[in-house]
């Protein structure tokens, strides 16, 4: 029996793909131990934007969300998205945080950790690969799948076997934009197969449409687990609804084991929570069809709706089908760099800039400039020297591993925000959001202590009674 595993993805990847990120910790509480007798392979519940929104916009811990999920998740692995020497922000860190982020997330209840990076560039994922090893955690280093003259089953192969012999203890195909098509998977998963002795994992985006037929053609390849979505939070920009691919595979050799009336009581639960958020507008009904422009253009979903508030903020949103028409240009100019985390906000950025300006490259942002000069790594195909020179004059181009060149942080991070630390991981969450966390921390200490850091007078280091 060659039985397929599910990992489930409604407490992290699912809610960022439909609602932001907006779901609370109070709103999974009532299930998560029905979702630890499913018997999944992992349930993803941290890492990605969790962070981010969580502070941003729940005035909630990450740290104490993880904190309580693995409380009440006893049998079940838990998950987690980590960017590489980006972990959760958008630039890379010091091999110290990244050190001490891992290590954290782990002692704190995390058992695997998919780590990737946007450019596929391997030397961004060594630090966070050893010290997930070294910490007892399980390793799934992630291929950042997309499309280009740049991208064929060889670079992926190869990539594969270097994850591999990096100490992969398994290797994900993550499609962040719904456009791994099915037989194409197929072919992929049979290769990928032969040629590492690893579990593969395939995730994918029902964004386009094509998401559960990909599964099941990947599946017969030798799939060993799969991304899905419990259905009140699955398909649209979300996973594969994780219960018609159950009862699809049952009683076959795939069969997953999976008890759809258990998985019925984890839908009941989802149900009234998706009719809240479509209530509110926090879940747009545009997001839950088929968008075809992520098979012509490779843009994801979240990526769109970026585009779409940029446009707004510049009163230029009859512009969006000429932006869209931009994107693949400017990802052609620049290396062809996969669409996910920061590289879609990297090129959007660009694309829209050179649209509604009426002129290519007449401005440009600077962590486009930091692109090219290689402060996040090697580009997937060379950049013309002319598009290097437009960019970044005759800047020198960083050849080495980025991180190479960054000091320790962690020791200067602590110095910055002691006042308001009042746990280790508090400096970590400072070194992803500065201003985001800090004001977070004045938040938590007025809810804890009663205290309005507002009336603080800092001179003096005094506050009334």
């Amino acid at each position: 029996m060659t039985k397929v595993q599910i990992c489930e993805t409604v407490l992290r990847d699912a809610h960022q793909s439909l609602i932001a990120t907006r779901m609370k910790t109070e709103d999974m509480l009532p299930i998560l131990e029905t979702l630890d007798k499913v018997g999944y392979f992992s349930l993803e519940m941290w890492g990605g934007a969790t962070f981010d929104s969580c502070l941003r916009f729940l005035n909630e811990d990450p740290w104490e969300r993880l904190r309580i999920i693995r409380k009440a998740v006893k049998n079940t692995k838990l998950q987690m998205l980590l960017r590489g020497q980006n972990l959760l922000g958008y630039k890379n860190y010091a091999d110290d945080v990244v050190t001490e982020f891992v290590k954290k997330s782990i002692s704190n209840g995390i058992d695997v950790v998919r780590i990737f990076d946007a450019l596929n560039d391997i030397r961004n994922l060594e630090v966070a690969m050893k010290v997930t090893k070294q910490e007892g955690g399980h390793a799934q280093a992630a291929i950042s799948y997309t499309i280009s003259p740049a991208h064929n089953t060889e670079y992926y192969l190869k990539l594969a076997k270097q994850m591999e012999n990096l100490g992969a203890d398994s290797i994900c195909v993550k499609d962040m934009s719904g456009i791994l098509t099915p037989y194409y998977g197929y072919e992929l998963v049979s290769k990928l197969k032969e040629t590492v002795k690893v579990p593969i994992q395939v995730h994918t985006h029902s964004t386009s449409g094509t998401g559960s037929m990909t599964y099941i053609k990947c599946i017969e390849a030798g799939a060993d687990v799969v991304d899905c979505a419990i259905s009140p939070m699955a398909l649209g920009t979300s996973q594969p609804p994780t219960e018609p691919l159950v009862a699809s595979l049952e009683g076959t050799e795939y069969d997953t084991g999976l008890d759809l009336k258990l998985l019925n009581q984890v839908a009941e639960h989802f149900k009234p929570l998706r009719e809240s958020y479509l209530n509110s507008g926090l879940l747009d009904a545009k997001v839950m069809g088929v968008d075809i422009n992520a098979l012509i253009y490779q843009v994801p979903g979240g990526m769109l709706s970026n585009l779409v508030s940029q446009l707004k903020m510049q009163n230029a949103e009859d512009k969006f089908d000429e932006v869209l028409k931009e994107v693949p240009k400017v990802r052609e100019d620049l290396g062809y760099p996969p669409l996910v985390t920061p590289m879609s906000q990297i090129v959007g950025t660009q694309a829209v800039f050179n649209v509604v300006l009426g002129e290519r490259y007449k401005m440009i942002p600077k962590e486009v400039k930091a692109y090219v000069r290689g402060e996040y790594g090697k580009s997937p195909a060379p950049i013309s020297k002319e598009i290097k020179e437009k960019i970044i004059g005759n800047e020198e181009v960083i050849t080495g591993r980025p991180a190479d060149l960054i000091p320790p942080q962690l020791k200067i991070l602590q110095g910055e925000m002691k006042e308001y630390q009042e746990q280790d991981e508090d400096i970590l969450s400072y070194a992803s959001f500065p201003q985001v966390a800090i004001e977070f921390f004045k938040y938590r200490q007025a809810e804890k202590y009663k205290i309005d850091s507002t009336l603080l007078d800092k001179k003096n280091n005094i506050h009334p009674v």
